[in-house]
């Protein structure tokens, strides 16, 4: 196995599990792909896009245009804002009840359908099946987060079949903003493989069913993908709205916390207070099972974009993650209450997700860490250096917002 190469100018390094390359300086593809952020012309992009959008358009004003996937976290805000009131165009929210709620993404998500005036679709799958699904791929994958991954990508796409509403909007391309899988100029579109091979981990629903389980066809069956031929029936597109508008998470979301007054909150394993409001496990459990996995969390995906967009200093960065990575998170507990079971099995089946690669086992229970963090720079590179007020996020709420931590099995609205 050879030794992994770290980018010179983020924090990524040759073992990322979507794949990234070093070129002859030392750059990684992801680097080297977000400097056509400031190269490409995103009014000709922009015009694009809506040549592309045209023929989608009601013509008699009285039917959905397209659909988008939202959330009460992430770049949910900013794409309603693109498509409703900058191309004018009359979108159907539609959202995957993760039952792992919190009450400010709760709220977040009610503001946002308030506030833009959207009709909104919210697929509630027998909770009883996804705990039997989360109980299962965390046994075998290592993953408490497949079903709220393969529900997100597979309900707009039955949505757009069931109702014949061709066109479903994306935010950013993952592969694309992290690794530089694609160029923003090759306008990739969502697709199946994709989302098998990367979101669900080579596992489609059906891959789930052995005889070694207890998973059955009424546990599964709605997470399935629709044919092919459904999809070519109604002219299925999925859109990134990243590949025509130059994205900036961190700009965009203070642009709608004051524009539609979108509420972020604090991290224990991160700086960033944007993303994933709506979850209490992406950043905790989930988060700490891809350090587990991969020899880095989200931290680094925060810091490596700071990096990029110019308000981190790679020193700066490497700083934050080590200040953030190793955290306990805060609301296991939620978890083991969810599942039933005791925190000390959720700690057995996890530590058996633990990559040799990044991990060594000194003593039962007691391990050492020798991650992407530990070979990216000077051990004390950037500690205790004071922030630029422009890598600063700011947060005005809590995930608990107005109520003790718990999850919120369904989201009855706000206010």
């Amino acid at each position: 196995m050879s030794s992994p190469r770290y980018c010179r100018r983020c924090l990524y390094g040759t073992t990322h599990p979507l794949g990234l390359v070093l070129d002859a300086e030392g750059i990684c593809s992801g680097c080297r792909i977000h400097e056509e952020k400031d190269q490409l012309d995103w009014s000709a992009r922009w015009s694009k896009l809506e040549e592309l959008v045209r023929p989608h358009r009601s013509r008699s004003g009285q039917d959905y245009d397209c659909i988008i996937p939202v959330t009460g976290g992430q770049d949910s805000y900013y794409m309603v804002h693109l498509v409703k009131e900058r191309l004018g165009l009359n979108p159907l929210l539609v959202t995957y009840n993760k039952y792992f709620n919190t009450p400010l993404g709760i709220r977040n998500l009610a503001n946002l359908r308030i506030r833009f005036n959207c009709d909104i679709l919210v697929q509630n799958v027998n909770p009883v099946s996804v705990k039997k699904i989360v109980r299962t791929t965390l046994r075998e994958l290592g993953s408490i987060y497949w079903p709220c991954l393969a529900g997100h990508t597979v309900w707009p796409v039955q949505v757009a079949v069931r109702h014949r509403i061709p066109l479903i909007i994306w935010g950013a391309h993952q592969g694309l903003e992290q690794v530089g899988m694609f160029s923003h100029e090759h306008e990739v579109q969502m697709t199946r493989r994709y989302r098998k091979d990367h979101d669900l981990m080579g596992r489609e629903a059906d891959d789930l069913l052995t005889v070694y389980d207890t998973l059955k066809e009424e546990d599964i069956w709605q997470y399935r993908y629709p044919s092919d031929a459904d999809i070519e029936s109604v002219g299925v597109t999925g859109i990134y709205l990243g590949n025509y508008v130059r994205w900036d998470p961190k700009a965009q979301h203070e642009l709608m916390v004051e524009k539609h007054d979108y509420r972020g909150a604090p991290f224990a394993r991160t700086f960033d207070t944007y993303d994933f409001v709506d979850c209490f496990n992406y950043m905790d459990l989930h988060d700490l099972l891809k350090l587990y996995k991969h020899g880095y969390s989200r931290v680094t995906d925060h810091a490596c974009r700071e990096i990029r967009h110019g308000r981190l200093t790679r020193e700066q960065g490497l700083a934050l993650v080590r200040a953030h990575e190793q955290v306990t998170p805060p609301y296991l507990g939620l978890l083991c209450e969810w599942l039933g079971i005791t925190p000390q099995a959720l700690q057995f089946m996890i530590n058996e997700h633990r990559n040799p690669r990044f991990w060594t086992e000194l003593s039962p229970g007691r391990w050492s860490f020798n991650g992407w963090s530990v070979h990216s720079g000077d051990a004390a590179a950037g500690a205790g250096e004071p922030l630029p007020a422009k890598a600063i996020f700011k947060a005005s709420e809590r995930l608990e917002y107005d109520r003790d931590a718990a999850y919120i099995t369904i989201g009855k609205g706000w206010p």
